[in-house]
This record gives C-alpha cells, structure tokens and sequence, in this order.
C-alpha cells in the first residue's frame, strides 16, 4: 500500500479487492468444470501446475456447477452461493431472494437457514431428510471440521459438498466403466 494512502482510497481498494477475491472464486471454479469437461486426460495435471489446494478448487467447482451463470447473483457473493449449494434449486432462489432483498452477510443468510430448519423441526413440517443422523467418530469430526475451515466453508456445507463429490466421483468412474465394457446403463 502506498504511504500517505487516504482513509476514502483505501476503502475504495478494500471494495475492489473484494470483488477481486468473489470474482476469482467463480473464475477458479468455472476454470475447474471447463478443464474436467474438455481435458479428462490431462486435467489433474492441470490442477497442479495451477498450485491451488485440489479440495478447495473441487468446493469452487462444485459452486459454481450448481448455479449456472444466468442463477448467480452479482449483489451477493460467492459464498452466499456456496452456503446454498446442496439445496434444491426452488429453495436456491428462494435464499437468494431473501438474501438479496435483506442484503444479509453470509453469517446472516447461514442463520436465517438454520432458523428455518428449526421452526420445521419444531413444527413438524420438516422432512425426514433433515432428521438424519450419522455416526462419525469424534477423531474424524475434528479432522473434517479442520478441513472445512481451511476450505473457508460452513461444516455442513462442506460435508454434504464432499459427500456430493465423492458420489459424482463414483458415479463417472462407474459410467466410464460401463461404457468400456459396452454396457448401457
């Protein structure tokens, strides 16, 4: 930063690095999906010459695969976004109205959802789905907590963003396997 830098210059900058640092997370993760589309055989490769930590740009790509280009909100930020990610798409927008019109932080949208989930519980209106339960031992929670901190994702976010990866992941390889074999699915 420049000596002499004025308080107005310097929140002006503040604002421009942040549009920066959102921007860079959709460009990051559009840049995954593109190379995972159009260079399977050279797409790890890629990935490391590019020297970003692989579950981070799987987060971003997984980002920005559930929200289309026409879908992302320009007022609202990249994690907005990924705090919505694992939702339906009606329930996407519905967030990202709510969002938007209240111009909530992320912090902000993360409660208003965890409010909603449990005025559904308290009132019966929710779906099993949100009563599920998982035992993990105690060691693997920290473990995953770390990592989704070090990702700079909300914990349930990250686990379902995971879980989603693991079950594309699987569920390609499986295809692919079919398809060398011949079989259709």
């Amino acid at each position: 930063m420049p000596a002499g830098l004025t308080f107005e210059d310097w929140e002006r900058a503040g604002r421009q690095l942040s549009g920066i640092v959102n921007s860079s997370s959709w460009w990051l993760g559009d840049w995954l999906v593109y190379g995972k589309d159009h260079y399977t055989d050279r797409y790890q490769r890629g990935i490391r010459a590019a020297g970003l930590q692989y579950q981070t740009l799987r987060n971003y790509a997984w980002v920005s695969r559930r929200f289309d280009f026409s879908r992302r909100r320009a007022a609202l930020s990249f994690q907005h976004h990924a705090e919505l990610a694992s939702l339906p798409i009606d329930e996407q927008e519905l967030w990202l109205d709510r969002a938007e019109q209240m111009q909530w932080t992320t912090k902000q949208l993360r409660s208003a959802i965890r409010d909603a989930r449990e005025d559904e519980v308290r009132d019966g209106s929710g779906t099993p789905e949100t009563m599920r339960r998982l035992a993990v031992p105690g060691s693997r929670l920290q473990w995953w907590h770390k990592a989704a901190e070090q990702s700079g994702i909300d914990f349930e976010q990250w686990v379902l963003a995971t879980l989603d990866n693991a079950a594309e992941r699987a569920l390609v390889e499986e295809e692919a396997e079919r398809e060398q074999a011949g079989i259709s699915a």
